[in-house]
């Protein structure tokens, strides 16, 4: 409890500190701020919502977004049904997300959405809370587990909230992470293929093939199968492989390698057999669903 009273009385005496400073630079601007900071704490309190709200906006633009949040985490807590908590809460959530503090930002933007699912800033709240995810993706190696979660935060927003600022964005990030999980699937694929497990890195990159088709990892995917079914002697597969490239990616590098593979073997880029790759070519390219 004693340290509990202690933050709150160092917080107050900031924010005076800031608020005295301020009225003396109106006042006399060759003083400096410290020249009208006072020692005593003051209990945080004493202060009015609004002007706990200014000094959240003052700490954010000093670039200082930890206390920045506690302030307006403050205003949450003594003032939680009026209009400024309501305020405070949305910049509760930005600042903790600028603080790279993800999991209590989507806590407070989540708390937003909950308790103002219809406000304007909601679809902001919930853009936020999205974030909180994807801006934590980052090298393709690790696990993909927030990948998930930003994907499904990603299309909340753009179904929850079509209309918004925010749809355009979060459609181009979901288009980012739909493609990071790709390449997931794609360097786990050839981590089985350099080692010979075949049939492993086929079933990598079917995956890629059949549920991640509009990424930027599909030609090559198409190509390693040629690889790995030419490797197990299955030559239906892999030129059924290489005429869905042929037919969809034919100016990629992805094309002339398996282009080079089949020919060198006497093996055309066409469909044959019954498999579950002539199936996605009848799809596909002759538009046969049945």
């Amino acid at each position: 409890m004693t340290g509990t009273m202690s933050r709150k009385r160092v917080v107050g005496a900031v924010l005076l500190a800031g608020v005295l400073g301020a009225c003396g630079g109106a006042q006399d601007t060759g003083r400096t701020t410290n020249s009208f900071f006072n020692p005593q704490e003051i209990p945080l309190e004493t202060y009015s919502a609004e002007q706990i709200y200014e000094r959240g906006e003052f700490e954010l633009n000093r670039k200082r977004p930890a206390e920045a949040a506690e302030y307006f985490s403050e205003i949450e807590r003594l003032y939680p049904y009026s209009e400024w908590a309501k305020r405070a809460l949305i910049m509760q959530a930005f600042a903790y997300h600028q603080d790279q503090d993800y999991p209590n930002s989507r806590s407070a933007a989540q708390r937003y959405i909950d308790f103002f699912p219809d406000d304007d800033d909601a679809s902001y709240a919930s853009y936020l809370l999205a974030l909180s995810y994807y801006d934590q993706i980052d090298e393709v190696g690790r696990d993909q587990g927030l990948t998930f979660q930003a994907l499904q935060a990603l299309r909340r927003v753009i179904e929850d909230y079509p209309d918004s600022e925010y749809a355009r964005s979060s459609v181009l990030k979901f288009d980012l992470a739909f493609d990071h999980l790709a390449g997931k699937e794609m360097e786990v694929g050839r981590y089985y293929l350099r080692r010979k497990h075949y049939t492993a890195s086929i079933n990598r990159f079917r995956v890629v093939v059949e549920d991640f088709q509009t990424t930027t990892h599909t030609a090559e995917a198409l190509h390693r199968l040629v690889e790995a079914y030419l490797s197990l002697g299955l030559t239906d597969e892999a030129q059924t492989a290489g005429a869905i490239l042929g037919h969809n990616y034919q100016s990629t590098e992805w094309y002339e390698a398996s282009y080079k593979l089949l020919t060198g073997q006497g093996l055309e880029m066409k469909s044959f057999g019954d498999n579950w790759l002539t199936a996605i070519y009848r799809q596909t390219i002759k538009g046969e669903w049945i």
